[in-house]
């Protein structure tokens, strides 16, 4: 519970900084992050829609909302931090709020992850720069609105990035 609430405070600090939004993306692995925003945006801001980015080769949670029960995927992702399996109190608490889940390909992330370092000179780890992928490879799903995107984590190794040669 501590951290689903604490993980819903980025939605708090995100909704304070950008007023107005439309729709928020988040990446889910476990689903902390996006359970608490689940929470925070039906408390602050029902009319934010939540949009959730998993890898398209460890789409468990995108299984499990269309199933209604917990599924388990094998992990085939460059998305280290996004391979754990949908917790359960994550699970509840997205399947009542029922948020759609993008499944993004790891080339979509890689781009994504060039355009923040390129562009915003952000070095973001493939596990968040999946959230931006989703909103890049769906342009038509997102025109015309706000979004907001979440990048929730730093933790790439600048000698070891996917587009670098051992």
């Amino acid at each position: 519970r501590a951290v689903i609430a604490g993980q819903g405070t980025v939605a708090l600090e995100l909704l304070t900084q950008a007023q107005g939004l439309d729709t928020l993306v988040v990446p889910v692995g476990g689903g902390g992050l996006a359970s608490g925003t689940a929470l925070t945006l039906a408390a602050l801001a029902p009319g934010v829609e939540l949009v959730l980015a998993e890898p398209a080769g460890a789409d468990d949670t995108r299984r499990s909302l269309e199933r209604g029960e917990r599924c388990t995927v094998e992990p085939d992702t460059l998305c280290d931090g996004l391979r754990a399996m949908l917790g359960e109190p994550n699970f509840r608490i997205l399947a009542a709020h029922r948020p759609p889940v993008l499944a993004v390909e790891d080339v979509a992330t890689v781009a994504a992850m060039r355009l923040l370092l390129g562009e915003a000179q952000v070095l973001a780890e493939p596990s968040s720069a999946i959230a931006l992928a989703a909103v890049l490879s769906r342009p038509a799903r997102f025109a015309g609105r706000r979004v907001g995107v979440v990048l929730s984590g730093g933790n790439a190794d600048p000698d070891r990035l996917p587009w670098s040669r051992p």
